[in-house]
């Protein structure tokens, strides 16, 4: 088998895995309503009726919705090899406006035609609820917390608070699903007679929660007590960026790759609550893994300041902005600014044609450019870098154009990382010279 066929059959498989997944939540949904009409979900003798099979219908997909977030979110290795984290993010983002809605029109149609039923106002009927049970009081309050999550998810919302606040709300969807469970099962028709539905609710339940459970929180504290990592060195590097060394035990066995990132939360005092998406900016090794850090913000400013010797808790490694994702020999690699790092950790095992495309201000300014031009002249790789001042594209006022310091551009990947504007100048860019969607790879760092 060819190189080309090679990379063909690999993309093609995690292609279908991929949609594969997709596909399965449509099926979920759809066994989920099938199992409500067999248990009479349907039966009807008024348009009523109808309104309220149709208020039952539209939960059980929202339910499917959730668990699927939960899962998609949860980072087990069979999402993420499928995925990717940052797809894995965007679609369980989709699927949270999606949800939501689908609640809303659940409750509506509930309420209003259980109050119809029982000649009540609105607001009398939702006091009745509380009558069946602190389950229907639980699934309120639920409802409520959804709400708060969704409404500080508003791009006008959170783009005006910093992210440990606005990640701190966010936590709340879990309660918040928490609340809304017991009510499915306790009140639901379906579930009543603890037949196959009860136990197909169940099944999934399990999947959803247990992944999250297991690859979220167990994973993270057996890695830590396995590979013992700890903060070995902290360099401040010429351009103000921060280098930070952890050492740990058989680290090689994490199964980290280049263009990885993982969420790393330093166990100090003053960070232990903190979790934050790095790349690691050199290939890992079995006693090491490094990362390198822009002062953007609080987090990314203090962490010059770690004492050697912190331990450190790390969730993953995440993501496929990896040669895993190749789909030809030939790789462009485009960074800007600190979105060098995980191009600087693919160059370091880069093999095939490759050209390092590094967008800078000034060379001054360029984190880790003194090792990504020692590595490309090591490699036989090319390396273009493009300063000056921004343009009105993604290179600087004198025009470069990706097709016209590549010129093979089109017959490559093409490994994107850098600001989200910028890389999408540059995506827009490759896909003008030619170079196909699937051979296009960028990560958006998402928790």
């Amino acid at each position: 088998m060819s190189t080309l066929e090679a990379y063909a059959r690999r993309t093609r498989a995690r292609g279908w895995w991929r949609d594969g997944l997709e596909a399965s939540i449509y099926l979920i949904a759809a066994v989920g309503v099938a199992f409500m009409i067999a248990g009479g979900g349907l039966l009807a003798t008024a348009p009523r009726d109808y309104a309220y099979g149709l208020g039952r219908m539209v939960g059980i997909v929202a339910a499917v919705l959730v668990l699927a977030q939960i899962t998609l979110i949860s980072r087990a290795p069979f999402v993420e090899r499928a995925f990717g984290h940052d797809r894995a993010a965007a679609v369980h983002t989709r699927m949270g406006k999606v949800a939501f809605i689908l609640m809303l029109v659940h409750v509506a149609l509930i309420l209003v035609v259980s109050a119809q039923y029982d000649g009540r106002s609105i607001l009398a009927q939702t006091a009745a609820f509380w009558d069946l049970g602190w389950f229907m009081v639980a699934a309120q309050v639920g409802l409520a917390l959804f709400t708060v999550v969704v409404a500080t998810s508003l791009v006008a919302i959170r783009s005006r608070w910093r992210y440990e606040r606005w990640h701190a709300v966010h936590l709340l969807v879990y309660l918040a699903i928490a609340a809304v469970v017991p009510h499915q099962f306790l009140e639901g028709a379906t579930f009543r007679g603890a037949g196959a539905a009860w136990w197909f609710w169940l099944a999934l339940y399990v999947l959803a929660i247990g992944s999250f459970v297991v690859y979220r929180i167990v994973r993270p504290l057996v890695l830590l007590a396995r590979h013992d990592l700890r903060v070995a060195e902290v360099e401040a590097l010429p351009d103000g960026s921060t280098s930070i060394v952890m050492s740990g035990r058989g680290l090689d066995r994490l199964g980290a790759r280049p263009g990885q990132f993982l969420l790393w939360r330093f166990l100090d005092r003053e960070r232990w609550t903190q979790a934050h998406p790095w790349s690691l900016s050199r290939a890992p090794r079995a006693d090491s893994l490094r990362i390198t850090v822009k002062p953007s913000g609080d987090a990314s400013a203090a962490v010059r300041d770690l004492r050697v010797g912190t331990r450190v808790l790390a969730e993953g490694p995440l993501g496929i902005f990896t040669d895993v994702a190749r789909t030809s020999p030939g790789a462009v690699l485009v960074a800007s600014g600190i979105g060098v790092t995980p191009i600087r950790a693919l160059l370091e095992e880069a093999d095939g044609p490759c050209t390092v495309v590094y967008r800078v201000r000034s060379r001054t300014e360029a984190p880790l450019l003194d090792e990504v031009e020692a590595l490309a002249a090591g490699r036989g790789a090319e390396l273009v870098v493009v300063a000056g001042p921004r343009g009105t594209g993604w290179g600087t006022a004198a025009g470069e154009s990706l097709a016209g310091l590549v010129p093979d551009v089109a017959d490559r990947d093409v490994y994107i990382c850098g600001p989200q504007r910028w890389a999408d100048a540059v995506e827009a860019e490759a896909r003008a010279a030619g170079v196909r969607a699937a051979a296009i790879h960028r990560e958006r760092f998402e928790l």
